[in-house]
């Protein structure tokens, strides 16, 4: 069982708030964890605002891909404006007082796994990846066959 969407938004801020309400609303609907749906939306955030900010202005738009299956949520947030240099991303821990980096820290410390992709022909892509916490008997429980199921 997989459940996917896919959404085409354009380089605006305001679209940021569509995506983490989408986000996080599709995940309360299909039953998973409270604390688990804020750090996906939360990360999703994060990513997004890192898109707006950091990628290369272009009048292309930017397209966030959720795919949720039994135990997984992985989004992916893909940028076609071109490339960026994956290697020179902070992963590390953040200083308090550093000016910048603390999305990615923040991203990384919500999700079980974080990776940036690039090229210059597909642009670059943040991908998370959490495993979900599932309420039993919901909407996803039910799906995955575990309804009487204990949360993953």
């Amino acid at each position: 069982m997989q459940l996917t969407f896919t959404l085409c938004l354009p380089r605006d801020e305001a679209s940021v708030p569509f995506v983490r309400h989408m986000c996080r609303s599709s995940l309360d609907r299909l039953g998973v964890g409270r604390d688990c749906a804020s750090d996906i939306e939360i990360a999703v955030s994060e990513a997004c605002t890192n898109v707006l900010r950091h990628a290369e202005t272009t009048d292309d738009g930017y397209e966030v891909q959720v795919s949720i299956d039994e135990t997984d949520c992985t989004i992916s947030v893909i940028d076609t404006g071109g490339d960026v240099d994956v290697d020179a991303i902070p992963v590390g821990e953040a200083s308090p007082t550093a000016e910048s980096g603390r999305g990615v820290y923040l991203m990384k410390a919500l999700v079980d796994d974080l990776r940036f992709v690039s090229d210059r022909t597909s642009g670059t892509v943040v991908r998370l990846r959490k495993s979900l916490e599932v309420e039993p008997g919901s909407i996803l429980a039910r799906l995955a066959g575990r309804s009487a199921a204990a949360p993953a």
